[in-house]
């Protein structure tokens, strides 16, 4: 047998040696599944492609993308030196969708990390203790929960101001509700089996429970909804860039983009459909593999 042969049936074994080697032979098993999607490894192709054009931007662009040259200002798509036009300043639009694109990692990138952390945090220690603190944390959810999430998100860039982080704040505050109502529910199930009443014997404290053993049991069906989630983090930042309250003036956040070439939509349609099909194909793509990872990590849900 060759190397790849033994590596390969020692992660498929039913009968692992140790812990690592355990969880070593689930993740390979999961990548398995998750690799026999077809579309979720479309999705998951079309994310490592943003990456690679993010990290690479100022190597790749071929102009700089906050350059005016009136001159050109609304070039075809096709165009020479232009390949998807120019915009009503003359700037490249490939260039600014390049550039854009680590606006847009930037903003899902923070988000995911402020919103379900918070969650997290708010669901276990509800559902863990109970009684009165649970009703209020629960109630408080309930207060974000009533509000649709881009009102939710104006209201709060009106408070603290336009700007691209004011923006991640305000898409934070309205994104963990859900990831709390989710670990909640999780840690309700989990409180009350035996592994945890053994713990508490041992004198384990609330909080040593909790981080220990209750959030590892919660962060797979965290991921699959933040991963299903990104769409609509993505679609709000948009929105909130569209309306003048994301990232300002002349970065090239593919919302406003979308806002500045609205004003041409009907003889120059390519200075706003492109930095919109940006956004469909990487909400796009964050959905496949939104379900491919449910499919994987949260197989019960995904037969519903």
């Amino acid at each position: 047998m060759t190397d790849i042969q033994t590596w390969r049936a020692w992660l498929l074994t039913d009968t692992p040696t140790s812990r690592r080697h355990a969880k070593l032979s689930a993740v390979y098993q999961g990548w398995l599944s998750f690799r026999g999607n077809t579309m979720a490894m479309v999705g998951l192709w079309i994310l490592i492609l943003l990456l690679l054009i993010a990290f690479a931007a100022p190597f790749i662009a071929p102009h700089d993308p906050f350059a005016q040259n009136l001159g050109n200002r609304l070039q075809p798509l096709w165009s020479d030196d232009h390949l998807l036009g120019t915009d009503s300043l003359g700037r490249d639009i490939l260039s600014r969708l390049i550039y854009g694109s680590r606006i847009t990692l930037y903003i899902v990138g923070l988000v995911a990390l402020i919103a379900p952390v918070t969650g997290l945090l708010v669901g276990t220690v509800a559902g863990y203790v109970g009684g009165w603190t649970d009703q209020v944390l629960m109630r408080i959810t309930d207060i974000f929960l009533a509000f649709p999430r881009l009102v939710l998100a104006l209201a709060f860039v009106a408070a603290l101001g336009a700007g691209i982080e004011n923006a991640v704040l305000a898409i934070s505050l309205t994104a963990w509700p859900p990831y709390a109502r989710i670990a909640r529910a999780e840690t309700l199930t989990i409180r009350s089996s035996d592994y945890i009443s053994a713990i508490q014997l041992q004198g384990a404290g609330a909080m040593r429970i909790i981080t220990k053993h209750i959030w590892p049991l919660c962060i797979s069906s965290l991921i699959v909804r933040v991963t299903l989630d990104m769409a609509g983090i993505i679609l709000a930042a948009a929105g909130l860039g569209f309306l003048g309250l994301g990232a300002q003036p002349p970065s090239p956040e593919w919302g406003a983009m979308i806002s500045e070439g609205r004003r041409f939509i009907l003889d120059h349609w390519w200075v706003a459909t492109v930095p919109g099909m940006a956004i469909f194909t990487v909400s796009l793509a964050f959905n496949l593999l939104g379900d491919g990872l449910r499919d994987v990590l949260d197989p019960k849900d995904s037969e519903k």
